[in-house]
């Protein structure tokens, strides 16, 4: 399953007395807030989530792999997300077998 943004909103509509344009404009509000920092080349701290980062990567050589022709992934920038630690032991306390198998 999926969770989207339409969903976080919906959620918070129905757990919150706030109308629904409210709840959409925080939301937004939020992940632009997101956006902008890292876009600043900033950290971005959740406690008790965890954080996102800009990681620079260098160039390297690669394989297209159907056609075995060589080529070049460009130096590039990328959002990498470290889990913090009380989501990870929430997560870790989970049973296995009351999970849906993921295809």
């Amino acid at each position: 399953m999926t969770l989207t943004k339409a969903d976080i909103i919906h959620a918070l509509v129905e757990q919150h007395v706030l109308e629904r344009n409210e709840v959409k404009r925080l939301v937004d509000c939020f992940f632009d807030t997101i956006k902008t920092k890292l876009e600043m080349g900033e950290e971005v701290k959740l406690s008790g989530f965890g954080n996102f980062k800009i990681r620079q990567k260098k160039a390297r050589p690669a394989r297209n792999p159907k056609t075995g022709e060589k080529a070049v992934v460009c130096a590039r920038q990328v959002v990498t997300f470290h889990v913090g630690e009380k989501l990870k032991t929430l997560v870790e306390a989970l049973d296995p077998a009351a999970l849906p198998i993921a295809e």
